[in-house]
């Protein structure tokens, strides 16, 4: 019979939530009803991630890189080999809750217009995580700078299936031919914002982005140690920067730059009697946004990792 659903998982440096990522497919392969394959894109991971993969009885296919790549190129790589209709896009720090597959596909079986659909993402202590927002627009940013993004900009909200902008890739199947129309992923967003740009160029083909509730992963967010992750929050705000240059006019994307440094300039001033919030890092964002160019990011990290694997 042929690949209905492809599991598609990247993995960076991360084997025991690889494994556990693993475990919940595999789970779900088992309830699943129609067959599938496991695809596991590994980063160039020293951690043995790609033999702990190989030796996992899910994987169907291990691709271990030997030079590390950006979330949306390693997410087109696994797309293109992909052999089912349907290809769920995991990060190794997602954890599918029983049943999750099966809703997803439901829902976009039922729904021939829609190109993706976002599951529901839960922290570990089973807090809702918002996962489906609107897409970035001067609009949306002075809503933000306004403090009221959670009631307008986040649209994981509710407990019916609802269409949405953009939905977060850590748990989001894909209609393989619709992300072959519009040329699956752009390189050039090496992580951050790539699936906001993603489901943008689905939606000005046609496509629908939905956001299924019930479809439900627990997302454990590994983030970089420190007081400041500087180099995620360079990546963050250089590649927002790139989504609103490439969609929007210049003038727009001077506009969002100045409004988000705004809303975390005050984000700065309120942690410094907040407890438990770091002003530090919210002026980093401030100065990240506003000179988005500047410093170093996710996209040198991986540089400098290559190039010590060469050494």
């Amino acid at each position: 019979m042929p690949v209905e659903v492809s599991y598609c998982v990247v993995n960076t440096e991360q084997r025991e939530l690889l494994l556990r990522c693993l475990d919940a497919i595999d789970a779900e392969q088992a309830t699943l009803g129609v067959d599938s394959e496991v695809l596991v894109l590994d980063n160039a991971s020293r951690d043995g991630s790609a033999s702990a993969a190989r030796r996992h009885p899910a994987a169907t296919q291990v691709i271990a890189l030997e030079r590390r790549r950006g979330k949306g190129e390693n997410d087109s790589e696994l797309l293109q080999r992909a052999s089912g209709r349907l290809c769920l896009l995991l990060n190794e720090d997602s954890e599918l809750l029983p049943g999750a597959t099966e809703r997803l596909c439901a829902e976009l079986d039922a729904r021939p217009d829609a190109g993706a659909a976002g599951a529901c993402l839960q922290r570990p202590d089973g807090r809702h995580q918002p996962s489906a927002w609107r897409f970035p627009t001067p609009r949306t940013a002075l809503v933000g700078a306004l403090f009221l993004h959670r009631r307008y900009t986040v649209q994981s909200r509710g407990e019916e299936v609802r269409e949405v902008d953009w939905a977060q890739s850590a748990a989001l199947l894909v209609r393989r031919d619709a992300a072959e129309q519009i040329g699956w992923f752009d390189p050039a967003f090496f992580v951050y914002s790539d699936e906001v740009d993603f489901c943008k160029r689905l939606r000005d083909s046609g496509w629908r982005t939905l956001y299924v509730p019930q479809a439900v992963a627990i997302h454990h967010e590994q983030l970089s140690t420190g007081a400041v992750p500087e180099r995620r929050i360079v990546e963050l705000s250089r590649n927002r920067d790139r989504y609103m240059r490439k969609h929007h006019t210049r003038a727009d994307a001077w506009a969002v730059r100045l409004l988000t440094a705004f809303t975390y300039a005050v984000r700065s001033v309120a942690a410094i009697v907040l407890p438990g919030h770091d002003p530090r890092r919210y002026w980093r964002h401030v100065t990240a946004t506003l000179r988005p160019a500047q410093g170093e990011g996710l996209r040198e990290a991986a540089s400098e990792h290559n190039r010590g694997r060469r050494l």
